[in-house]
């Protein structure tokens, strides 16, 4: 009776558990996402209670009113799970949603509580707030999660296609699971190639070789990366090794990179820098574009040939390789590699005045390398350099200028290219009011370093208290370009420019003959200007000049220069002067007329329209 109450109540349970269901989903009969059960197609297997497991392969099971056969095996029942998909009411299946394949029994331990099966239905259409992540969530599927070969395989099917960084994250996956296989450790390796990580994948190659010394491939590939990074010696040793040949092209690559850094070594012991900065571009591109020491070498050479800031440029590139073991290992120039990135990092710091830094460099060289005859002799030196350099400052903070200067050209007797000490100099110079010598040392530094605005600065007022006011006009009018708020140097451009009207005003009235460039442009780049170019051979020359000099007497307050072109044919080329003779006519550097033919009286009244009144 009671077994007969139990089952009314779980007929009524369904029927209203049915309900709900059919109010939460409906379908129309017709509906393409519907898939009938009778269809061969459908997955749906019956999953029968207790009491119809004992059924013969004849019996059949009512679902929702439609028939699902469920066959047995030797006697036992062969149980399937019901479609990842979710179950109408009428007993149809929606389609449309992906399929979980089909398997044996459903464990107890893969059950979510308050799910229903794989179709996540809840009662209502509710769908519950957390459910199963999918085996693909991760990415990998879930028989390769244990299985580094066949991880391994997967991250070499993604390699082809171009993914390297999905690659490497598969191969990392193969190394945790089997850290000991060479080959995971190789094909890593590739991958960071294929991500341009060099160094990293140098020691990727050296553990595979570690771990599997007769490794070919492993060999092969080190010995490809070394000559990226231009370290032949080492790249040829694992090229050649175990009786392997590297393929043509390697080979090439090999024997030009080894030609280039040959003749750049030749080139440096001559102290070429020229020829060695273009070698040692060549030998970067002939296949070590990724060599630090390169780099170094590159920045070397822009150093010795006053091109700072393409020197700082290029040792930042090297200094981002952080050194593998291998590399640590290969030399350039009779040192160590690693040692000469810090011993031509060395000799920047200390042209741009940072001592500290400087000596903190080559001391760093001299710890990897204490066996370079170069590397310690450099070391020395700078500490020498640095104690001259201490030794001056304390003695101009002192006023103490001439003691100051000879201990800056003590500093500059070891170390002849230091522009600081130089600039150093020459402030003691213009203490002491040595002002030729005081411009001397400012150009030494402006040619060591063409951007030190700190020597550009000496130089302008050396120029003013020589009072070489062209000059001076030309060094302030960069500096205000540099400085635009500077107020000193506002004030000392406005002055030069007055002293230099002021000079010329209290001139002869003579025509100025310029010939060089550099004094052309200087001549013009403050006040009025009027230039006749000319070729001074032709005798209309004379008749011309006679008028110029009029002119220049009457008006004082303009300068008047001539030029001969065949003399001076790069003012000529600058100015475009094709047809002569030519007149110009030029407001503080820049032209306003420009004329062919000029009678005096023509040219006098240009003169009065586009400048001033005589005086």
């Amino acid at each position: 009776m009671s077994g007969s109450k139990k089952k009314s109540d779980s007929e009524k349970g369904s029927s209203s558990l049915a309900d709900q269901m059919k109010n939460s989903m409906r379908f129309e009969e017709d509906d393409p996402r519907v898939l009938r059960l009778g269809s061969p197609v459908s997955t749906l297997r019956s999953r029968m209670s207790s009491s119809n497991t004992r059924s013969t392969s004849g019996s059949s099971a009512s679902v929702s009113g439609r028939n699902v056969s469920s066959s047995t095996s030797s006697g036992s029942q062969k149980i399937k799970i019901v479609p990842a998909g979710n179950i109408c009411p009428s007993g149809n299946v929606i389609t449309g949603m992906r399929c979980k394949p089909e398997r044996t029994v459903l464990n107890d331990n893969e059950m979510i509580p308050g799910m229903y099966g794989y179709g996540s239905i809840m009662p209502g259409g509710a769908m519950p707030k957390t459910r199963r992540a999918s085996p693909e969530s991760s990415g990998v599927a879930p028989s390769l999660k244990n299985n580094p070969e066949e991880l391994n395989t997967q991250a070499n099917e993604i390699y082809k296609k171009g993914n390297f960084a999905e690659a490497l994250s598969l191969y990392d996956k193969a190394i945790a699971i089997s850290p000991g296989d060479g080959r995971f450790h190789c094909n890593r390796a590739a991958a960071l190639m294929g991500l341009k990580r060099m160094i990293e994948a140098v020691k990727e190659c050296e553990e595979a070789i570690r771990l599997s010394p007769t490794y070919v491939r492993a060999h092969q590939r080190l010995g490809s990366l070394l000559l990226c990074l231009g370290q032949v010696e080492n790249a040829r040793e694992h090229l050649f090794s175990l009786g392997q040949k590297p393929d043509q092209a390697t080979l090439q690559k090999l024997q030009a990179v080894a030609e280039h850094i040959s003749k750049c070594t030749d080139a440096r012991r001559l102290e070429d820098w020229t020829t060695m900065l273009k070698e040692a571009e060549a030998a970067t591109t002939s296949g070590a574009d990724a060599s630090p020491q390169l780099f170094a070498c590159q920045a070397e050479a822009h150093l010795k040939l006053h091109q700072l800031k393409d020197a700082e440029l290029w040792i930042y590139k090297a200094r981002m390789y952080e050194p593998s073991a291998t590399a640590c290992q290969s030399k350039i120039f009779g040192m160590l590699s690693e040692a000469y990135i810090f011993f031509v990092q060395a000799q920047i710091d200390s042209t741009l005045g940072k001592f500290d830094d400087a000596c903190t460099a080559i001391e760093r060289a001299a710890r990897i390398d204490l066996q370079s005859a170069e590397v310690t002799g450099k070391l020395k030196n700078m500490r020498l350099v640095g104690k001259t350099h201490t030794l001056g400052n304390e003695h101009f903070n002192s006023k103490k200028y001439a003691q100051a200067c000879t201990a800056y050209g003590e500093g500059l007797l070891l170390d002849s290219s230091n522009s600081v000490l130089y600039y150093n100099r020459a402030n003691c110079w213009f203490k002491l009011g040595e002002w030729e010598n005081s411009l001397a040392d400012s150009n030494h530094a402006l040619l060591i370093w063409p951007h030190y605005t700190k020597a550009l600065f000496r130089k302008a007022a050396s120029n003013i208290k020589l009072e070489r006011w062209a000059d001076a006009v030309r060094d302030y009018e960069i500096l205000r370009q540099e400085l635009p708020n500077n107020e000193e140097v506002a004030e000392n451009l406005s002055h030069a420019r007055v002293e230099l009207k002021k000079s010329r005003r209290e001139g002869d009235g003579k025509v100025e003959l310029v010939s060089d460039l550099e004094k052309f442009r200087a001549a013009i780049a403050s006040g009025a200007s009027v230039v006749h170019f000319n070729e001074l051979s032709n005798p209309e020359c004379k008749w011309i000049s006679s008028f110029m000099d009029t002119l220049s007497a009457k008006y004082r307050s303009v300068i008047f220069l001539k030029v001969d072109v065949k003399q001076s044919p790069a003012i000529a080329t600058a100015e475009k002067i094709t047809v002569v003779p030519a007149f110009k006519l030029y407001k503080n550097g820049s032209r306003k007329v420009d004329t062919v033919t000029a009678t005096p009286g023509f040219l006098e009244l240009l003169i009065k329209n586009t400048f001033i009144d005589p005086i």
